[in-house]
């Protein structure tokens, strides 16, 4: 990659890696005890790179247990979680609003639910109090034009799969682009989970396992950057497409006032824009392998 003055750089890469990453090291691959992930996020919410993290994802059916993991991790003063939501909508939600009043160390930030229509979408929303964001993960097999249509009348996120432990659970990049275009046209937000470990695409093993498969993985600065030109309306799906499928870190180019690819360029106001109108996060059940990866690239 080109590279700026580290000072510069930092700047501009602030902008887009700011709160990106949602922990989720209760999930797979790493499939971690509460309390290993608990601490895990205490010691990166005091570390070097904590301004890169974002919420601690925990299922609704695990608080109790999540809560009792706290107990002795005073160096956070609020726990910021995105809660995923389970068949039983209407009591996860009476669970998730009823938390933070016993625990007032944590702060349920947003919620996420599994939606396969845009009647799924209706129905549940109206479950979900209005003032709490939530993201309905939709699958690309789905409706994606209806569904997206449904969440943007409800004031409601999209969410994509980007990954998983095969390389079946892999979308293409075709797929990730006409999602991200709709929910650009749409103005819906959305935010990704599973396979974004690494910053530009590339091959690597999709679990810890010794005999692990392997699978050609999105990157997530191929996905944020595609995103955020989406969303200022300055490429279209098959250069989304064209951008997803880059495996070139040299074609993903960081200059003093931007970062782009190609003759594309993005401004840190576009970033911070498009990060708080359009993809606010992804969720990663590892927090170091990206910052690892962005050394790697000499862009930490």
């Amino acid at each position: 990659m080109q590279q700026a003055s580290p000072t510069i750089r930092s700047a501009v890469l602030t902008a887009l890696l700011k709160n990106l990453v949602d922990y989720a090291g209760l999930f797979p691959p790493a499939k971690l005890p509460m309390q290993a992930a608990v601490e895990n996020y205490a010691a990166y919410s005091a570390g070097e790179f904590n301004w890169m993290l974002g919420k601690f994802i925990v299922p609704a059916a695990r608080l109790a247990e999540f809560g009792s993991a706290i107990v002795n991790l005073r160096t956070i003063e609020k726990w910021p979680l995105s809660v995923l939501l389970g068949a039983d909508i209407a009591k996860d939600i009476e669970q998730v609003c009823e938390f933070p009043l016993r625990n007032h160390e944590v702060e349920v930030s947003s919620v996420e639910l599994k939606t396969t229509t845009a009647d799924d979408i209706f129905r549940t929303h109206s479950l979900i109090p209005t003032n709490l964001p939530a993201f309905f993960e939709i699958p690309l097999t789905a409706d994606i034009q209806g569904c997206i249509s449904a969440l943007k009348q409800c004031g409601r996120g999209a969410k994509i799969r980007t990954g998983g432990e095969t390389p079946e659970m892999i979308p293409p990049t075709s797929s990730v682009a006409k999602f991200m275009f709709q929910c650009a046209q749409a103005k819906v937000p959305f935010k990704a989970t599973a396979g974004l470990h690494h910053s530009v695409r590339s091959v690597h093993p999709l679990t810890y396992a010794p005999d692990s498969p392997t699978g050609t993985m999105h990157g997530f600065l191929n996905v944020f950057l595609a995103a955020a030109l989406l969303g200022n309306s300055a490429i279209d799906i098959p250069e989304a497409t064209e951008l997803l499928s880059e495996t070139s870190p040299e074609a993903l180019v960081v200059n003093t006032d931007s970062i782009g690819w190609h003759d594309h360029r993005l401004t840190r106001e576009q970033i911070v824009a498009a990060r708080k109108n359009f993809s606010p996060s992804f969720g990663s059940c590892s927090f170091t392998e990206p910052i690892e990866d962005l050394q790697s690239l000499s862009l930490l």
